[in-house]
């Protein structure tokens, strides 16, 4: 550094500087402490068991430990390509459960065998187990009349329907869709942010342990479908400001249907992924979701981005062209479900 005297009024202006940062969300948000504080770290998996290209060697449910207390759920292409992800948290008094995968999910052996390895691991008999929803759409909810016939004494169920009013019952919610609501596992906060415009009931949930955002079918890498434009542009400024100020480790969704290349994604209905993009985003991810929301100034249009694409729909699903293009790709990946070698 060449030598320059410093006028005094600079290192003043330099600690005012760093006296605004220290008390501003964004400095909160980075943690004091180099190594993340409090913060429960976790690792995600490189690749997932989706990704394999033999359908009889994918297991119905793949169970990956994001940390001792929190686990991640990955349905099989093999039995939808929807292929979704669930959530399960571990608190020390209840655990809670985000959806239960979509048709032909098998989900409940999977899901007792996890909460019983934990209640093994954790030299325990019994933990209840609450039962929430992302949204009411089917490829979250297939598995719930499964897991509610459960009845296992080791894992009591409570279950909360995908509804607005058992959802807002439940979560302390008496204004919807501006309230914040929290459950308390035990050591253990989730909070729950209203986020409709993919669906009337769209939610996300804050863990504070983790700082991982779970935001639902709103943000994924992949397709964001639309189908209310301001009401989903509010609930993304929504949560932009909940985030403010608050350390986010990642954001997860219930999807992947990005390829690892940028503005790629997977056509409608593909089973077989061999290079799709990883599940986290981040929040800068959220800040660009809004600023596309923002740009086009109230008239809804697809948006190709680098992550994900902003999809609005209106009644119908596709477009006729693009169901016939979908129920033929339907077929085609069915057909090599048992060996389905990259072309």
């Amino acid at each position: 550094m060449i030598g320059v005297t410093m006028p005094k009024v600079l290192p003043i202006a330099v600690s005012l500087a760093v006296a605004l940062c220290l008390t501003s969300g964004f400095a909160w948000a980075q943690l004091a402490q180099p190594d993340g504080g409090t913060i429960e770290r976790g690792v995600l998996p490189i690749r997932w068991f989706s990704q394999g290209s033999k359908c009889m060697e994918i297991p119905e449910w793949q169970v990956h430990e994001y940390n001792s207390n929190l686990y991640i759920l990955r349905q099989s292409p093999c039995t939808d390509f929807e292929k979704p992800f669930i959530f399960l948290f571990f608190g020390k008094d209840k655990a809670l459960l985000m959806d239960t995968g979509s048709r032909n999910g098998n989900l409940a052996p999977a899901l007792r065998r996890t909460v019983k390895n934990w209640l093994t691991r954790n030299g325990r008999p019994s933990i209840p187990l609450i039962v929430v929803h992302s949204h009411p759409h089917d490829d979250h909810t297939a598995g719930d009349a499964e897991v509610q016939a459960m009845h296992d004494s080791a894992m009591p169920v409570e279950f909360v329907s995908a509804d607005l009013e058992p959802t807002k019952h439940f979560w302390g919610i008496e204004h919807w869709p501006t309230d914040i609501g929290h459950v308390d596992l035990g050591g253990r906060v989730i909070d729950l942010v209203p986020i409709p415009g993919h669906s009337d009931v769209s939610v996300a949930l804050y863990d504070r342990n983790t700082a991982i955002l779970l935001a639902g079918d709103s943000l994924y890498p992949g397709r964001l479908y639309v189908r209310d434009f301001a009401a989903f542009q509010a609930s993304t400024e929504r949560l932009v400001r909940f985030t403010e100020g608050k350390p986010v480790a990642h954001i997860l969704g219930n999807h992947i249907e990005q390829t690892s290349t940028p503005f790629l994604d997977y056509p409608v209905g593909t089973m077989y992924q061999p290079n799709e993009h990883e599940l986290a985003l981040s929040r800068g991810s959220l800040l660009e979701l809004e600023e596309a929301l923002v740009s086009m100034h109230g008239n809804a249009r697809r948006m190709a981005l680098r992550d994900f694409s902003v999809w609005p729909v209106g009644p119908n699903f596709m477009s006729p062209a693009e169901m016939k293009q979908f129920e033929q790709h339907q077929i085609e990946e069915k057909q090599k479900m048992w060996e389905h070698s990259p072309q």
